[in-house]
């Protein structure tokens, strides 16, 4: 249960924060291009956030 909260969790912020369901490309490569580059930055968020002791999911406060 706590690794289906988690994967929700991240599925919810790529698609409300990093709007991957609104990806439009000119074919494969370029979506697979740009679905990869949001996911990456994601994850360097989320060690940033480690990095600085703050929970890893609070993606809305870094910026501030």
């Amino acid at each position: 249960m706590k690794d289906r909260r988690l994967v929700e969790t991240v599925i919810g912020q790529l698609t409300e924060q990093f709007a991957i369901q609104t990806l439009q490309a000119r074919d494969c490569w370029h979506l697979t291009v740009r679905i990869t580059r949001k996911i990456l930055s994601h994850t360097m968020v989320v060690f940033l956030n480690q990095a600085l002791g703050r929970p890893p999911l609070q993606l809305a406060g870094l910026v501030c």
